[in-house]
């Protein structure tokens, strides 16, 4: 990982020789990075200080996704817990604990919660228990794939390969984007998962190779072009669509790059994307994205192909549009200078963290829990809540996120963890 620590976390600059990116801002950046990246943004952040008294909310710069990749595999339980439990330890002996017992705090992981939320004390279990121990429940972890089913992480975009350092840097990409032109109908880069009998990549692969509209970046067996961030660029930059299915987790990078490219992206599974990036996602997906759930493709009752074919040009442009007005929300800016007009990822979580804290301190104030009856199983839900709505009820999309439960198994993480303990496959295909 050294290599992609230079540059304030962004890595090594890309060469710009096929002229798939812009001449300036383009970094080989590591899909792990955010723990770097987002530490030194906040040391250009305006509004810091070093008075926890005068604190909206305060940051803890832990590196935990670079803590726990360390000890992944091949490590006790012990090795991998060490860190988190002395980090607890000091936190809670702080002065500025005790204000709200850690409620104020917030930490930045740079990869998926399920890392962090080890169910027992087996050494065969995966990950550290960080978000299980009582001082993480109380404060807000912000990760790149966030638990449906647990209230204490927030899902924060991937890094791009873009960093822009100042404004009309974006403004000439979004130009540039909306220019192009797009001759495929849609486009997949990725790996099948024939170990996972769930996974409906197989299917998307296929329907690609058979369709005179789909382009297909084939990510098995070592391909190159699958690690060259230009070939990956170029082919979403010349397509309509970007199909985004479910990895070793919910989430993908890929969907973020696309993005990036201007390309609609088309997601199968809620938790891809509207249940995880409520603050820097529009709530109305239909904006920006096409949804087709994902037993359509595994009962092979729906062409992806003739699904997109029915979506009208001008509804196609306006949702391109809103792609590319999302781009500056959904990319980290070079941490070494700041943007002037424009928010980016880090702008938009850390305000949202001071409002979460803001309304937490304004409720214990007035003697209000956050929701009444709250259910943190149901934590999916609240982030979808329109604003002065307090209560859930059942939602269509209640089948992708319920919980079979195993024998000895809490309510801690569910089923969806023993995906996580495959994540280690993210690391090995860039378009995990």
């Amino acid at each position: 990982m050294c290599k992609f620590t230079s540059n304030a976390g962004m890595g090594p600059p890309l060469e710009n020789t096929e002229g798939v990116f812009s001449n300036t801002g383009w970094y080989a950046t590591n899909q792990f990075a955010v723990d770097v990246i987002f530490n030194n943004r906040m040391k250009q952040y305006d509004c810091i200080t070093h008075d926890s008294s005068l604190a909206a909310a305060i940051f803890v710069p832990f590196y935990a996704g670079f803590d726990i990749a360390r000890y992944l595999w091949g490590y006790n339980i012990s090795v991998r817990d060490a860190a988190s439990l002395d980090l607890a330890d000091w936190l809670m002996k702080r002065p500025e604990w005790s204000i709200m017992e850690g409620k104020d705090h917030f930490l930045v992981a740079g990869r998926i919660t399920w890392d962090f939320r080890r169910l027992t004390e087996n050494e065969n279990d995966w990950g550290n228990k960080l978000l299980f121990l009582p001082a993480a429940k109380n404060m807000s972890m912000l990760v790149v794939e966030s638990s449906p089913w647990n209230a204490n992480d927030f899902g924060i975009p991937y890094p791009t390969y873009f960093h822009p350092a100042k404004d009309s840097d974006v403004f000439l990409w979004q130009d540039r984007m909306r220019k192009l032109e797009r001759k495929w109908l849609f486009s997949f880069a990725g790996a099948p998962r024939p170990d996972n009998p769930k996974s409906i990549r197989g299917q998307i692969i296929d329907q690609c190779k058979r369709s005179e509209g789909g382009k297909l970046l084939e990510c098995d067996f070592g391909e190159s072009k699958c690690h060259s961030p230009s070939s990956i660029m170029q082919m979403f930059q010349s397509s309509h669509f970007c199909l985004q299915p479910q990895g070793d987790s919910y989430t993908r990078r890929s969907a973020f790059d696309s993005m990036l490219a201007g390309c609609i992206p088309v997601f199968f599974h809620p938790g891809s994307a509207y249940t995880q990036y409520t603050w820097h996602l529009p709530k109305d997906y239909m904006r920006y994205s096409v949804f087709i759930p994902e037993d359509d493709i595994r009962k092979r009752n729906v062409s992806i192909e003739e699904r997109l074919k029915q979506i009208p040009p001008e509804q196609v442009n306006k949702m391109r549009e809103e792609v590319i007005n999302l781009i500056p929300s959904l990319i980290y800016a070079d941490p070494r200078s700041k943007l002037e007009t424009l928010k980016d990822a880090f702008d938009v979580a850390v305000q949202a963290v001071i409002d979460k804290v803001t309304r937490l301190r304004r409720n214990m104030v007035e003697g209000r829990t956050e929701y009444d009856n709250f259910i943190e199983e149901n934590s999916w839900k609240y982030a979808l809540l329109e604003e002065g709505q307090r209560e859930v009820g059942a939602h269509e999309w209640d089948p992708f996120f319920s919980k079979p439960k195993k024998e000895g198994e809490g309510d801690n993480g569910g089923s969806s963890a023993e995906a996580a303990k495959n994540s280690w496959k993210n690391e090995q295909r860039a378009q995990s």
